[in-house]
């Protein structure tokens, strides 16, 4: 007759092991203390994301610092005002804030030895609580005028976004779209509607009076609205920059 041996369970060992050590209070109490210390260790993190002053430079070690995520200002700068974005202090951000920036930032702080301050955030206005006068990039200051890409998350910006918005970019390109609309607009009026033969100076006559028809609106709706170009507002904390 065989003899049969019953098979190791390897979790029961384990188990065996650890409960001659400890007990299974003192095991949740330990385990109460880590989940507490990270509880207040994200707390800290919000409060800084959301309440920090802005500094200058963050303690970084260089030789740790991953090059694809350094960006100077010039840079941020020329993607603001390409896709009508703010780059402003992380306080004024008011969406969620996703745990994964959270794990990122104390990932960062845990391999720099340091505490990250003055956070930055890259994301369309209607994400920001802006003080009355899609796809967020959430920086930390390095020196010098560059920034380190902490984190991204959200929705990719719509595709055809740098192209709406190119009529925003400056008072140039919106005189520019002005004189385009108006020019189609006159070549859309029919001969004969102010006089039997129109010409050369008749249309500019008309082009010139839609012109300034369209200009007199666009100036009444960005009063109004408290509109801006976007070289203008990329890194005001005002709404109606």
């Amino acid at each position: 007759m065989k003899l049969k041996f019953p098979r190791t369970n390897i979790e029961h060992q384990l188990l065996k092991v650890r409960n001659k050590k400890t007990t299974e209070d003192q095991i949740l109490n330990e385990v109460n203390l880590i989940l507490a210390a990270t509880e207040r260790k994200d707390d800290l993190v919000l409060k800084e994301i959301h309440q920090g002053k802005s500094i200058n430079k963050n303690e970084f070690d260089p030789e740790l610092l991953e090059t694809n995520r350094i960006f100077h200002i010039n840079d941020i700068y020329r993607i603001c005002v390409d896709y009508r974005l703010r780059f402003l202090d992380s306080k004024f951000f008011k969406a969620k804030i996703p745990y994964e920036a959270l794990m990122q930032i104390k990932a960062i702080e845990r391999d720099h030895d340091t505490t990250l301050k003055g956070f930055k955030v890259v994301a369309p206005s209607k994400l920001f609580k802006l003080e009355n006068a899609d796809d967020p990039l959430l920086f930390a200051p390095i020196g010098n005028d560059y920034f380190y890409l902490i984190h991204k998350w959200g929705n990719d910006l719509h595709p055809f976004r740098k192209i709406l918005m190119w009529p925003f970019k400056s008072l140039e390109n919106f005189v520019l779209l002005l004189l385009a609309t108006s020019f189609l607009t006159a070549l859309l009026i029919p001969d004969g509607l102010f006089s039997q033969q129109q010409t050369t100076t008749e249309f500019f006559m008309v082009f010139f009076f839609i012109f300034k028809w369209f200009a007199g609106l666009s100036i009444f709706y960005g009063f109004k609205m408290g509109k801006n170009f976007n070289t203008e507002i990329w890194n005001s904390k005002f709404y109606n920059a």
